[in-house]
């Protein structure tokens, strides 16, 4: 198949051609000089790396449903938030099916990999690592441990099936919870990330000590804290839908100005779906509310550049022969393809790349 139109990757948005053979790139050059084709399926489009999911609560989809009324602490506050007691109340199997079916979704919507926080010490990583082994998405896995004070033992088993751990926002966490669990996840090589200034302002010297590898929302941050987030070299990960929920919202075009690396996520999945189109446009959107807006390029990459960066595979963001995990295929108008991903991709427009095939990519 040979793809006319653009690329929209790492190395921002040109005009181009991306010929595949087998579901593979295995030639990319400038628009113009593809050549005649060569008795194969010419599509126009712009060529993307398959997007990230970069923050997620999957194990909430067991309960789909309008939030009540309430402060957010009140649904989403460990141990007894509404989410907590909703996950009480269902079983292993309701768990695994529920997860398995978002899962799908992001499947079917071209999503390679998620970061999801899961809750329920090993045992709910366990159920999200039996309800992910059908699917193509690749989950990396945040657990969180039950106990308060932190069981050293419970931690070390957590982590001996997870890709690190997540937490609850700093303020709900003792600095000597934070210190442990940040000390056990580097002796592991795994990731230590939490929940930041969502709600209400919390001073980065809290969130940033010790030294996260993710920080989750920063809707209240100001732009000094924006700042010493970017100088500290941490990435957040952003869910503007969630936020507005809950009538806040982040900064998204100051975040673009200062240089902070942000990644997409779509959060709770009891109260949005997870796709991450919808939350490009939203968060596009939402946006323009304010006076200095964020670009649609600097959205795009939240969603399909920045989370390859911070798993550490940079290689995944840029559209060349053998890449490891092969790019989508979107049939959009190539010209200003950010503002054309941002505002009108979805896995309708999605074409595939292998003959026969039922989906539009591989992953690892």
């Amino acid at each position: 198949m040979l793809v006319v139109g653009s690329i929209l990757d790492t190395e921002g948005a040109r005009p181009a051609y991306v010929r595949f053979r087998k579901g593979v790139v295995v030639e990319v050059g400038s628009r113009g000089t593809e050549g005649p084709a060569r008795r194969e399926r010419v599509v126009h489009g712009i060529v993307v790396p398959a997007p990230v999911n970069s923050h997620t609560h999957l194990g909430d989809s067991v309960s789909v449903r309008e939030p009540p009324p309430g402060p957010v602490s009140m649904l989403i506050q460990p141990p007894h938030g509404y989410k907590f007691r909703l996950l009480a109340d269902s079983s292993p199997a309701e768990k695994v099916g529920a997860i398995r079916r978002a899962l799908a979704r992001m499947e079917a919507e071209g999503i390679a990999a998620t970061v999801d926080f899961r809750e329920e010490g090993r045992a709910g990583v366990e159920l999200l690592r039996e309800a992910a082994r059908p699917t193509r998405v690749r989950v990396l896995a945040l657990g969180r441990p039950v106990s308060r004070p932190v069981d050293r033992s419970e931690l070390d088993r957590l982590l001996e099936v997870a890709d690190g751990v997540g937490l609850s926002s700093a303020r709900d966490e003792t600095d000597e919870t934070r210190w442990t669990v940040a000390r056990a996840c580097r002796a592991r090589g795994k990731r230590f990330a939490l929940h930041a200034s969502e709600a209400v302002r919390e001073k980065p010297e809290h969130y940033l000590d010790p030294h996260p590898d993710l920080l989750v929302h920063l809707a209240k941050a100001t732009p000094d804290d924006l700042v010493t987030v970017r100088d500290e070299r941490v990435s957040v990960a952003v869910c503007p839908r969630s936020n507005a929920l809950f009538a806040r919202q982040p900064d998204l075009g100051a975040m673009e100005r200062v240089g902070l690396s942000v990644l997409l996520g779509t959060d709770n999945a009891m109260f949005h779906a997870p796709s991450i189109w919808r939350e490009m446009e939203f968060a596009y959107v939402a946006s323009r509310l304010r006076k200095r807006p964020a670009s649609a390029s600097f959205l795009a990459r939240s969603a399909l550049v920045e989370p390859w960066n911070w798993l550490g595979e940079p290689e995944s963001a840029l559209v060349a022969p053998e890449m490891p995990v092969a790019p989508l295929v979107l049939r959009l108008p190539p010209d200003d393809p950010a503002y054309q991903v941002v505002t009108r991709a979805t896995e309708h427009l999605m074409v595939r790349t292998r003959p026969g095939s039922r989906r539009t990519r591989s992953a690892r």
